[in-house]
């Protein structure tokens, strides 16, 4: 079973069905360890830096988004850690998860319609074609 996961979040009721599946695959094993990856994108950073008091608001606004990931896995008493990355969130997630010794990526799927999937791409369809380790994307 899987022992290493990547749970890829951005705080919305998505990543939150997909903590509760990465709940649900780390309990059934031993010592399974999750790294829970939020990634603050460059394109909505700019506006949050422009409408925020300063770094400390900013950091504190991404930690809220985190919170209720964080109260679930914190509940079921398994091993997590969180890290924030700079960057577009498809690629970044991508990149860290190539570079990470995963067995799996999990990723809340936002429910494009089928015109802004194929306009925009979108990220978890970015995250399955190109994370060299099963994906499990949640609905």
């Amino acid at each position: 079973m899987y022992k290493n996961i990547l749970l890829a979040v951005d705080g919305s009721e998505h990543s939150l069905r997909a903590t509760q599946e990465v709940i649900k695959i780390a309990s059934l094993v031993n010592e399974c360890r999750i790294e829970v990856v939020y990634v603050a994108d460059f394109s909505k950073s700019k506006n949050e830096v422009l409408h925020s008091q300063g770094k400390e608001e900013i950091e504190l606004s991404r930690r809220k988004k985190l919170l209720p990931i964080e109260e679930k896995l914190k509940s079921s008493n398994l091993s997590y850690q969180t890290k924030i990355l700079h960057g577009e969130p498809g690629p970044t997630i991508v990149d860290y998860a190539n570079k990470g010794n995963f067995e799996l990526a999990i990723i809340g799927s936002r429910g494009l319609n089928s015109l802004q999937e194929m306009v925009l791409g979108s990220v978890s369809h970015k995250v399955a074609k190109r994370v060299q380790c099963p994906v499990l994307i949640v609905k």
